[in-house]
C-alpha cells in the first residue's frame, strides 16, 4: 500500500494510525476530522470538564506525535466526509475535494441522538463532543439552573451527578422500570437509582418524554402521562447512532454500524474500528458493537494491522469489553457482556453497602463481572473470563476461598 487515509480524527482513529506507523508502514498517511479539534478524550468531558476542574486543553490525546511530527501524517481537521466511492478508491469531502486511497480506516464514531422537537431550542444539549459540553458547561454557569437529564445510562447519570457536584437541581428521567435494567438486571439498577436520589437528584423511572415547551428556550418538559418538569436547561442522554450516513451508497454493508467479519474487514482494503463498528466476537458469539474508551484503543490497532495484512487471513478481534464510571464518590466498573436473562450473583460485598462484585452467567460461562468501588477484582475476571471461565468453578472456588 502507497497510501492510506483514516477517516475519524477519534481515539480509533489515532491508535489505528499510531499503529500503522508502529507496525513498519511508511506511505502517504492522513487523518480526517470533522471537528476542528485534534483527537482528545471523551471521558472527562461529562466529568472533570463539565464540573470545571479541568481545562479542555487536558483532554488531548498527545501521545504518539498528535501534532503530527512523529507520525508523519497529516491532518485534514474540519472536513467532514460525505461519500466513499469503492470503486474509484476516494472518500469525498464536504468542501468539494477527494482523497485517494489504497487503505481506508472507518473510525467516524458515532452521533449522539436527540429527540423529537430538541434540536435547535436553546437550553437543550446532546453530549457526545467537546463543543457540545463546552456549550453546556456554559449554560450551566449562567446563573440558577434547573437540569432535567432525560436518559439514566451512564452518560445521562454522569452528567446528573455532575450536575449535583455544582449545586445545582436535577432530575433523572428514565423510560424503564429501573436504569441499565435490561444491562445490569433490576437489583443492581435499583441500587443505581438509590444512589442518585440519596445524592438528591429526583429520579423519575417508567416515564416517556413527550415534548419540550418554552419559547426560543426551553422551559419545560412535557411528559407522556400529561405532567410536566420544570427546566431552565435539558440534556438528552437516550444514546447515540454509528455515523455512517456518510457511507450510504458506498457498497458495504450497513446495520447499527459498518459491519465487519471477525477481524475487523469490511471490504477488500477497508477495515472499520471503534464506535462504528459493528462484527462479529467469537469469544461470545455475538454480533457486537461496542462504545467503550478501552476498545477504541485496542480495536484501532487491531484493525491497522489487519489492513496491513492484505489479503491475508487476519486474526478474530475477540475482546472481553471492559469500561468504567465515575458517578459521586462510587466507580462502576463493568468487564464482559451481560445481557437480559444472565444469572446474577453477588459475590463480594452487598448491593445495600453499594460496595459489591456481582458476577453474571450464561449458558455454563461467567460473561461478566461487575464492580462498584471493586475495580481490581472486575478486572481479575477480565482475564479470567478471556479464558473461558466456567459458571460452576467460579461459584466453587469461591466457596472455597475463606
Amino acid at each position: 500500500m502507497r497510501s492510506i487515509v483514516v477517516v475519524g480524527a477519534s481515539l480509533a482513529g489515532l491508535r489505528s494510525a499510531e499503529a500503522l506507523r508502529h507496525e513498519g508502514f511508511a506511505g502517504a498517511l492522513t487523518v480526517v476530522g470533522d471537528e476542528p479539534h485534534l483527537p482528545y478524550d471523551r471521558p472527562p468531558l461529562s466529568k472533570q470538564v463539565l464540573a470545571g476542574t479541568w481545562d479542555p486543553g487536558r483532554t488531548a490525546l498527545a501521545a504518539g506525535g498528535v501534532g503530527g511530527e512523529d507520525l508523519d501524517l497529516e491532518w485534514r481537521l474540519g472536513a467532514r466526509a460525505v461519500g466513499l466511492d469503492m470503486a474509484a478508491r476516494r472518500v469525498a469531502l464536504e468542501d468539494g475535494s477527494s482523497l485517494a486511497f489504497d487503505g481506508l480506516v472507518i473510525a467516524t464514531g458515532a452521533e449522539a441522538r436527540w429527540l423529537a422537537g430538541s434540536e435547535g431550542r436553546a437550553g437543550i444539549h446532546v453530549l457526545r463532543t467537546l463543543d457540545d459540553c463546552l456549550a453546556l458547561r456554559t449554560d450551566l454557569e449562567a446563573g440558577p439552573r434547573r437540569v432535567v437529564v432525560v436518559g439514566a445510562g451512564f452518560i445521562g447519570a454522569e452528567v446528573a451527578a455532575t450536575c449535583r457536584g455544582r449545586g445545582l437541581d436535577v432530575t433523572l428521567l428514565e423510560v424503564l422500570p429501573v436504569p441499565l435494567g435490561r444491562v445490569l438486571g433490576e437489583e443492581v439498577g435499583s441500587v443505581y437509582a438509590a444512589m442518585h436520589r440519596d445524592h438528591g437528584v429526583d429520579v423519575r423511572t417508567g416515564v416517556a418524554v413527550a415534548g419540550f415547551e418554552g419559547g426560543d428556550r426551553v422551559e419545560r418538559v412535557r411528559l407522556g402521562d400529561g405532567s410536566e418538569v420544570e427546566a431552565d436547561v435539558v440534556v438528552i442522554g437516550v444514546g447515540v447512532a454509528p455515523a455512517t450516513g456518510w457511507l450510504a451508497g458506498s457498497g458495504l454493508t450497513l446495520d447499527d454500524g459498518v459491519v465487519c467479519d471477525a477481524t475487523c474487514l469490511a471490504a477488500p482494503g477497508v477495515v472499520a474500528a471503534g464506535d462504528v463498528a459493528r462484527w462479529p466476537n467469537p469469544r461470545f458469539g455475538q454480533v457486537m458493537r461496542v462504545e467503550h474508551w478501552d476498545n477504541a484503543i485496542d480495536q484501532g490497532a487491531h484493525a491497522a494491522r489487519r489492513l496491513l495484512d492484505g489479503d491475508g487471513p487476519g486474526t478474530p478481534y475477540q475482546p472481553v469489553p471492559w469500561f468504567w464510571s465515575d458517578q459521586y464518590d462510587r466507580k462502576l466498573s463493568l468487564a464482559g457482556r451481560p445481557g437480559p436473562g444472565d444469572t446474577m450473583t453477588v459475590v463480594q460485598g452487598s448491593l445495600a453497602e453499594r460496595r459489591f462484585l456481582a458476577l453474571y452467567g450464561r449458558a455454563g460461562r461467567v460473561v461478566g463481572a461487575l464492580g462498584m468501588n471493586r475495580p481490581a477484582p472486575v478486572m481479575r475476571y477480565r482475564a479470567r473470563i478471556a479464558g473461558g471461565l466456567a459458571w460452576d468453578d467460579a461459584l466453587r472456588e469461591l466457596e472455597e476461598t475463606p
